[in-house]
C-alpha cells in the first residue's frame, strides 16, 4: 500500500531550523514515495535503520542523517493506503532524553 504522509510540513519547518538536516529529510522523503508496505516490518524492510516501538503504540523512530536525527511517526494501516503522521523531530540527544523520561511512546509535539 503506499504511503500517505501527514503533515510533511513539519519536516520542512524542522529542516529550515537544522540546515544541515535537509538533504537527509530529502532523500528520506523521496524513498517514502516508493514504499509499499503492508506490515509494519516492511516500514524496516524500506528503512534498515527504523526501529518499531511495542507497548502497542504503532510508532516507529527513523533514523536521519547518519542518526544525527530521528523522528516518531505513527501508522495506521487502512485499506488502501498507510497513513504515517509525524509525532515528533529532534536531534539524537534530545531524542535520548525523550526516552530516559520514557516519553517515546506518548509524545505528540505536532
Amino acid at each position: 500500500m503506499k504511503v500517505h504522509l501527514i503533515r510533511k510540513q513539519t519536516i520542512e519547518l524542522f529542516a529550515i531550523r537544522h540546515s544541515n538536516s535537509k538533504s537527509s529529510f530529502v532523500l528520506w522523503l523521496n524513498t517514502l514515495k516508493y514504499a509499499d508496505w503492508k506490515i509494519p516490518e516492511d516500514i524496516q524492510a524500506t528503512y534498515g535503520s527504523a526501529d518499531l516501538l511495542g507497548r502497542g503504540s504503532n510508532r516507529v523512530v527513523f533514523n536521519i542523517g547518519g542518526n544525527n536525527y530521528r523522528m516518531i511517526c505513527k501508522y495506521g494501516f487502512g485499506n488502501r493506503v498507510v497513513h504515517l503522521f509525524i509525532m515528533w523531530i529532534g536531534t539524537h540527544a534530545e531524542y535520548t532524553r525523550l526516552c530516559s523520561n520514557n516519553e517515546q511512546f506518548t509524545v505528540s509535539a505536532y
